[in-house]
This record gives C-alpha cells, sequence and structure tokens, in this order.
C-alpha cells in the first residue's frame, strides 16, 4: 500500500501527537516494532520529533510495513473503555486513506485494511470537525493583552501565591511539563474564582446555577462548590463570558486527571495544543475577571 503526502502527514500527526504524545523514546519504541533496530540516546540530540516520524514513513511506505504501522497504531487493545475515541481517529484517518483507494475498518477486536471501491465523504461530519478546529484555534490566536494578578478584584493575601503559580506554569510549558501546567492551570483557575465569589458572596450565591442542597435548597458554602461551579455562575453573573465558560470546562475536564488512575484508564496524554487551550483559557479568565470591581 502506497500512501499519499497528505495521507502520511496525517498519518504522522496520529502517531506524534494525536492518539497520544510520543516522545523520542516512545517513537523509537514504536517503529523498532517495525523492523528498525534503534536505540534512544539520552546523550545526543534527538532530531525533531516530526522528521524523524516523517522518515521512517517515508523509509516504510509501500511495504508491508506501513500497513502494520496502522494496525499497531490503531490496535483495539490499546483503547480499552475508550472506543468511540478509537473509532472517531479511524474515521479521521479515512478521510485522507480514501483519497488512496483504502480504507480502515475495525471489526470487533481486530484493525482490517480493505480497498476502497467508492470515495464518500461525510459532508457534514467533516463540517463538524472543522468548525471545531476553527474555534479552538480561532481562540488560541486571540490577544487578551496584558493580564496581571495583581489586577484581579480578590484578597491582597492570595495574590503571591496566585502569582508564583504563574510562574510555575510558564516554567512547566516551557519544559513541556504538560500533565503538570494543565493541573497548575485548573487549581489556579479555581483559585481565582473562589477569591472574586468570596469578594461577591451575595452575587454568586443568588445564581441560579450555584450549587444547592436538594432538600432544603440552601446554597453550599463555597468550599463545597467545584470548579465546574465556579465557572457556570460566574458567567451567568457576567464575570466572565461564554467563550471563557466554554473553554474552561475542557481544562477543568483535563485537570481531574491529576488522579493517576483516570489517567491510566483514559489514556489521557496531554499534547502541546491541549496545553495551548488551557493556558489561554486561564489568560482570558484573568482578562476579564481583573477589569471587575
Amino acid at each position: 500500500m502506497v500512501l499519499s503526502s497528505k495521507t502520511l502527514e496525517k498519518l504522522r500527526n496520529l502517531i506524534n501527537e494525536e492518539t497520544e504524545y510520543r516522545s523520542g523514546p516512545k517513537l523509537v519504541d514504536f517503529f523498532n516494532q517495525l523492523g528498525f533496530t534503534e536505540t534512544y540516546d539520552y546523550h545526543r540530540s534527538f532530531p525533531s520529533r516530526w522528521k524523524y516520524t516523517d522518515d521512517k514513513l517515508a523509509s516504510i511506505n509501500g511495504t508491508p510495513e506501513i500497513d502494520k504501522c496502522i494496525k499497531i497504531l490503531f490496535a483495539p487493545i490499546n483503547y480499552i473503555g475508550k472506543y468511540q475515541e478509537l473509532d472517531q481517529f479511524i474515521a479521521d484517518f479515512n478521510q485522507y486513506l480514501i483519497f488512496d483507494k483504502w480504507k480502515v475498518v475495525r471489526s470487533n477486536t481486530e484493525i482490517i485494511i480493505t480497498r476502497a471501491t467508492e470515495i464518500n465523504i461525510d459532508i457534514e461530519k467533516a463540517k463538524e470537525n472543522n468548525s471545531r478546529i476553527t474555534e479552538e484555534n480561532a481562540f488560541i490566536s486571540k490577544d487578551f493583552g496584558e493580564i496581571s494578578i495583581e489586577k484581579l478584584p480578590i484578597d491582597n493575601s492570595l495574590k503571591p501565591i496566585l502569582g508564583n503559580r504563574m510562574s510555575e506554569i510558564a516554567l512547566c510549558i516551557e519544559r513541556k511539563a504538560n500533565l503538570a501546567a494543565i493541573i497548575l492551570m485548573g487549581s489556579t483557575l479555581e483559585g481565582i474564582l473562589l477569591g472574586i465569589a468570596s469578594a461577591n458572596a451575595a452575587i454568586f450565591n443568588r445564581a441560579e446555577a450555584a450549587p444547592k442542597e436538594k432538600d432544603t435548597n440552601k446554597v453550599f458554602p463555597f468550599n463545597r462548590w467545584t470548579l465546574s461551579n465556579y465557572i457556570d455562575v460566574a458567567c451567568e453573573v457576567n464575570f466572565i463570558q461564554l467563550d471563557v465558560k466554554k473553554f474552561s470546562h475542557i481544562l477543568r475536564e483535563f485537570r481531574n486527571y491529576i488522579h493517576p488512575y483516570q489517567q491510566m484508564a483514559e489514556r489521557f496524554n496531554p499534547t502541546e495544543h491541549t496545553v495551548s487551550i488551557c493556558y489561554q483559557v486561564l489568560k482570558a479568565a484573568i482578562s476579564q475577571l481583573q477589569t471587575k470591581k
């Protein structure tokens, strides 16, 4: 099977980032399953991950190893409990592969590569995916200007702690410690929203979205609110805008992977794109909140 350059590019993205983030050592291990016999040398410079994967795919394109590569990538045993996500990865890849007159099919626990007799593109699904990507990219590209913890209308004693966390987040991003960065971003956003809620308790407690006791309809004290509660109420009372609310929930969901067993169960490995969205959420929230009095 010979793949076109566009299909190889999509395959590279799936290997490097989309199905999971594969570091240099992981990429070496992945391609060693296809007949390569390389060892990752921690004492020498590794080429860019994109170039490494591109070179390896180019060398096996048109050989049986390219078929094996796809089957390893989509092996159902690696997606236990996440078969819907696997099927989405396959569907996305097939949008490219179909132009090479091939398609990937998952038959229960088996991955099959078969000839495609006709090109049948799911236009609505493609539009939905493109719309989501466009929306994410537009949000990431927004410039929120200068953001400042000092300008937030919260207890001054909390500001040095939040400022230190912002510095640690920047360091984690620089060092590509993606999971650590996201966990810090989630806790920092929660701390900021708790500070805002505490300074505006009457407004937050009157909100429809404020969490309440089922029997008494009494609003929970703030120490029982979740990050989700803070996000929803902050938007309802116009402290943050709808776009920040929407993407804040993405950060909230990712922050939940602070629990190792949940991360293991769902095979979550955040990419740099994920970090970019989450960091933009935090900056956008600070930008909007620092103008509130």
